[in-house]
C-alpha cells in the first residue's frame, strides 16, 4: 500500500454511512439476502494502512472507488457463509487477506484464506470470535474502540422494536448451540468493555440509528429460556 491517499470522492446516496468516527457501514447487499457490510479504518503499528472490512458489500465500481479512496483493504472478514458474496473478486480485486472459520473456508475453493479455530486477532484492538449456531462457522468481530463494539453478523440481530436478539430460521445450523453462544457473550463482556452493537443484516430496525447502544445491557436482557422454545421462522 502506498502512504498517500487517493483523494475522497464526495458521498452519494449509496455511499458507506458513518458510524463512528473509523466505522462505516454499507448499504445492504443483494448478493448476500440484504447483509450489512462494514469497513474499519485501522493503522498498523508502523502507521500504515490497515483497514478491515466486515463482509462482502455490493462489488461495483463506486465501491471499488470508495475503498480505494479510504486507504484500500488489508483484511476482509466473514461473520457467516451466507455473507461470502462475491469475496472471491473482492480478494483478487483489492489483494486482501480473507479471513474466515475453517467451518466454512471450503466454500472459497479458489481464493486463499487464512482460518481460524476459536479466536483470530487482527490487531490489540480488533478479534474475530467462533460463534457457532446460525451456520458452522459463525463469528462475530470485537472492536475495542469508541466504549467497545461487536459486530455480530446474523448472530444478534435488532427486532421490529430495536432490540438485540437471536433468530431462528428454517436454515439455521444448530439452535441450542447458538443460544449457548449468546449466553456466552453475556459472561464475556461488561458494561465498560461493550457500548454497542453492529448487526450484519436488518438494521432498517434501528429505525436510523447506527448502531444498537447500551450493548452490555441489552444482551443481559436476552432471555435464554425463552428463546430455547421459539420455533423457526421460514
Amino acid at each position: 500500500m502506498t502512504a498517500a491517499l487517493a483523494p475522497v470522492p464526495p458521498p452519494s446516496p449509496k455511499a458507506p454511512r458513518l458510524v463512528f468516527d473509523t466505522v462505516y457501514a454499507f448499504p445492504p447487499n443483494r448478493d448476500t439476502q440484504g447483509a450489512t457490510a462494514y469497513f474499519i479504518v485501522n493503522n498498523s503499528s508502523e502507521g500504515q494502512p490497515a483497514n478491515l472490512l466486515i463482509d462482502a458489500p455490493a462489488w461495483d465500481e463506486s465501491n471499488r472507488e470508495w475503498l480505494t479512496a479510504h486507504g484500500g483493504v488489508q483484511w476482509l472478514f466473514i461473520t457467516h457463509r451466507g455473507s461470502i458474496g462475491r469475496a472471491a473478486t473482492l480478494h483478487k480485486a483489492l489483494n486482501c487477506e480473507v479471513v474466515i472459520q475453517e467451518q466454512e473456508a471450503y466454500l472459497l475453493p479458489d481464493t486463499p484464506t487464512t482460518t481460524f479455530h476459536h479466536q483470530f486477532r487482527f490487531s490489540p484492538e480488533l478479534e474475530a470470535v467462533w460463534t457457532p449456531g446460525h451456520s458452522p462457522g459463525s463469528a462475530c468481530l470485537y472492536y475495542s474502540a469508541h466504549g467497545g463494539v461487536l459486530f455480530t453478523g446474523r448472530h444478534l440481530l435488532p427486532n421490529r422494536t430495536g432490540e438485540p436478539e437471536p433468530l431462528r430460521l428454517a436454515k439455521t445450523f444448530h439452535w441450542p448451540r447458538q443460544l449457548q453462544q449468546v449466553e456466552a457473550l453475556k459472561t464475556r463482556f461488561s458494561a465498560e468493555s461493550l457500548a454497542h452493537l453492529c448487526p450484519g443484516a436488518s438494521t432498517g430496525f434501528l429505525r436510523g440509528q447506527r448502531s444498537i447502544d447500551r450493548a452490555y445491557e441489552r444482551l443481559q436482557q436476552i432471555d435464554i429460556e425463552a428463546f430455547r422454545q421459539v420455533q423457526p421462522l421460514l
